[in-house]
């Protein structure tokens, strides 16, 4: 059986859901469909790190 060696190669370097998330909000806040502020406008985004930070000090202190 002969192997096919694929080419392609996908780098997930896309705008990803939170950043889409974060530009659908801004996006409302500017044409005053939401009355949000800025801070709740921007929260996916520092949720996201604030996220990745806890994620990255647990796999330094319980990771093997």
């Amino acid at each position: 059986m002969k192997m096919v060696k694929m080419d392609k190669e996908t780098n997930g370097s896309g705008i990803g859901f939170t950043g889409l998330l974060t530009i659908v909000f801004i996006v409302l806040k500017l044409c005053n469909v939401i009355t949000w502020s800025w801070l709740w406008v921007l929260s996916t985004l520092w949720i996201s790190c604030i996220i990745i930070i806890i994620l990255i000090i647990l796999n330094i202190f319980v990771g093997d």
